[in-house]
């Protein structure tokens, strides 16, 4: 059994809408998935299984359309690669409330940061399948726009640690 993270995008924030976490437990318990947890309301699950991790993608991505009706994009890490997103964070001083690596199913684009836009104090460094960055005055503020990280979905350094954690313990 593999122990994964799997991290929605645009869930309870926007953009794809509602999606109760008790709901989103229920669809993985019924594709098979054992000890299955979530955690806060923005999409986060964690949970075993025997599939592969693209297996889990397409399976969530299905479950999911067929709830809203419209895509929702699934993001899936094994415990290890999330471990690894969390040990090369490259602002471990910095605030982890004002740092997030940006999940992608592919590897950034080489010139992914260079195409950024509207760059004020953030720093932005790329990542296997993630794109780093730090946030000076907080995301909220921000004005930046990285057109590589368009289809990904963020999450900081706190709730990627939390995940990490809550996978560990399964």
């Amino acid at each position: 059994m593999t122990r994964y993270v799997a991290l929605l995008r645009a869930v309870n924030v926007g953009g794809t809408g509602k999606l109760a976490m008790t709901e989103l437990k229920a669809m993985c318990v019924d594709a098979g998935f054992d000890h299955v947890q979530t955690y806060i309301a923005s999409g986060n699950v964690v949970f075993e299984s025997k599939a592969s991790s693209r297996r889990v993608k397409s399976e969530l991505e299905a479950r999911l359309l067929a709830y809203a009706g419209k895509p929702v994009a699934v993001f899936v890490r094994t415990a290890d690669e999330m471990q690894s997103v969390l040990n090369r964070n490259p602002f471990p001083e910095k605030p982890a409330n004002f740092t997030v690596a940006i999940f992608l199913d592919n590897p950034p684009p080489p010139d992914a940061l260079d195409r950024a836009k509207g760059k004020a104090d953030e720093e932005m460094r790329l990542g296997s399948r993630e794109i780093y960055v730090h946030y000076g005055a907080g995301m909220g503020r921000s004005k930046l726009e990285i057109p590589a990280a368009m289809h990904g979905t963020a999450r900081n350094m706190r709730t990627i640690a939390k995940l990490v954690d809550m996978a560990r313990e399964i």
